[in-house]
């Protein structure tokens, strides 16, 4: 049996309001509502497992009807949750707020029970773990797990992917320990929290990542494409362009092209090539999962948005 890739970190309800018009303060807006599974390591479990790779999600499950809703969906992409957490409580739940061009207004996190991921959890579960091809883990876990999940990627040598999620997250994890992270996946508003205060420039913060031990930084800088940093080369990929319906998961898709790229042996311009592909094709479903794409589709789709 192929080796899995293991999601360490959230899950979530997300309810996304859409809104008509442009959106003003201080008053009324008309809405759309969509309701979808969301939480960045089961968006990217989710992904992964349309793309034909085999996956293990660890997270928090409320023991409420959302939560058992969440549970069946992951059940139904093949997603593995077993050990996963269920927790006494409300399901944790994502509220965005779109703009009528697709971009976010804001967004609000609530009933968040991720820290009953522990480090003595993930123990009872290490020979799941030592069989993973990577190790994922978002930002939403605590700086403990974070390091934890860096020693043992390190005494294990398996690759560990950190992303980011946020800028209060990203601000939480700027103390752990990253030597020997493969990857980290920070955007241009996360860069500098992960960062040290004194730090002006991007390739200063970069700098600083790839001397604390991360191998390579990847950074999302929206419509303005993305760059891979490690200490051999600096790769750009300008973003492909795509009519923008809803941003949600965009960050989340990208991430999951490259990891399915690396997982079948792409090098590192061709897994940008595919990241940026299922990003794109993401912007233009609502909710976060692009459900019409499985590995083929996605690797035919490249050479519609980078034609050669």
């Amino acid at each position: 049996m192929s080796k899995p890739v293991v999601c360490i970190g959230a899950a979530l309800v997300d309810e996304l309001f859409h809104a008509s018009d442009p959106i003003l303060l201080h008053t009324t807006n008309n809405v759309t509502v969509l309701k979808s599974a969301g939480g960045v390591s089961r968006n990217i479990a989710h992904q992964l497992s349309l793309l034909n790779i085999p996956i293990q999600l660890i997270t928090v499950f409320g023991n409420d009807s959302e939560g058992s809703w969440l549970k069946d969906i992951c059940q139904k992409a093949n997603v593995q949750i077993d050990a996963s957490v269920t927790a006494s409580g409300a399901s944790a739940k994502y509220t965005a707020i779109i703009d009528r061009d697709g971009s976010m207004f804001t967004a609000l996190l609530s009933s968040a029970a991720f820290h009953l991921i522990t480090s003595e959890h993930l123990e009872q579960h290490e020979s799941l773990l030592s069989n993973a091809a990577y190790l994922l883990a978002d930002a939403n876990v605590s700086i403990e797990v974070i390091n934890w999940l860096v020693n043992f990627s390190n005494k294990k040598n398996i690759p560990l992917i950190i992303e980011s999620v946020s800028v209060p997250p990203a601000k939480k994890i700027s103390v752990a320990d990253l030597k020997g992270v493969y990857l980290i996946t920070p955007n241009e508003d996360e860069l500098p929290a992960l960062c040290s205060d004194s730090l002006a420039t991007t390739e200063e913060q970069v700098n600083e990542l790839l001397q604390r031990g991360v191998q390579n930084v990847w950074l999302h800088r929206g419509a303005k494409g993305s760059t891979l940093y490690n200490n051999n080369e600096v790769f750009h990929l300008d973003a492909p362009k795509a009519e923008v319906l809803d941003c949600t998961g965009a960050g989340d898709g990208s991430l999951s092209g490259f990891i399915m790229s690396k997982y079948i042996g792409m090098n590192d311009r061709d897994s940008l090539k595919t990241a940026h592909t299922l990003s794109a094709e993401i912007l233009q479903v609502n909710g976060a999962i692009a459900t019409h794409i499985d590995q083929k589709t996605l690797l035919q789709l490249i050479a519609k948005y980078y034609p050669e």
